[in-house]
């Protein structure tokens, strides 16, 4: 998912100033289902927050969750109101202009959802003249305007309200994660009466692929120091026991496992 950078500047980003690396600041969202929410007592579960949760305990390191709206966590990464964004985020070139990643720590592809029987197909001829609601400012979007120009995009800030729209009649079809519509919707009482069309699309056009932990530009060690416990946890299994408790499919990485 891509969020606006037009209020973060390279400087910005290079200026911010670091705190000891002991005490870790993690930028989280809590609106993206089953890989962050919050509960009506405020707590933050998911897998995002699992994964912030164990990598601080293999760093060795005290760590406290921020928890910011999607649209502002590049920003708040540069103004350091904290160290790191473990939200789901995915790994662009557009991003990796202002910001570092480390390795990916999970990777999924994209689906269309409409009314049961509605499209059999999803070609951009199909859809054209039909409106696709997606995540603003996402990977989806950037998608969505190359490949499929003589449909109408309806953008909206989160993505649960693109299941929403989709559900109001505000929109022929729904672009989103795979994993996300259907647990979050698809599977929800909500979600009766619709589906997913078509086959999985990995994203390619402009993105690295996989989803990253992001840091503040030039900030090596704790880089160094996440990619390290990230290939631990991948390695001796804890990754996968996470992982479990979630899909019934295999998130890892292309590449990352041995």
């Amino acid at each position: 998912m891509y969020k606006s950078l037009a209020a973060v500047s390279f400087a910005a980003l290079l200026a911010a100033p670091a705190i000891a690396q002991d005490e870790i600041r993690i930028g989280v969202e809590g609106n993206y289902p089953p890989f962050s929410q919050v509960s009506p007592d405020g707590t933050l579960s998911g897998f995002d927050i699992d994964i912030a949760n164990v990598l601080c305990d293999r760093m060795s390191a005290e760590c406290t969750m921020v928890q910011q709206e999607w649209d502002g966590m590049i920003p708040a990464l540069a103004a350091n109101k904290f160290d790191m964004i473990v939200a789901s985020m995915t790994i662009t070139e557009k991003r990796k202009e202002v910001v570092d990643f480390s390795d990916p720590y999970y990777d999924v592809p994209s689906r269309f959802i409409a009314a049961e029987g509605a499209f059999e197909g999803y070609s951009p001829e199909e859809l054209a003249g039909k409106t696709i609601i997606v995540l603003r400012n996402s990977p989806r979007a950037e998608y969505l305007a190359a490949t499929y120009p003589d449909s109408d995009i309806l953008a909206v800030d989160r993505e649960p309200a693109v299941y929403l729209e989709l559900m109001a009649g505000r929109g022929d079809v729904a672009f989103g994660s795979s994993v996300v519509s259907a647990e979050a919707f698809l599977n929800q009482p909500e979600g009766e009466g619709f589906a997913q069309v078509g086959e999985p699309i990995t994203l390619t056009d402009g993105v690295d692929g996989g989803v990253g932990i992001a840091m503040r530009k030039g900030d090596n060690a704790l880089r160094t120091r996440v990619n390290e416990a990230l290939a631990a946890i991948m390695a001796d299994g804890t990754y996968d026991e996470m992982a479990s408790a979630y899909f019934d499919f295999d998130i890892m990485p292309v590449g990352a496992r041995q």
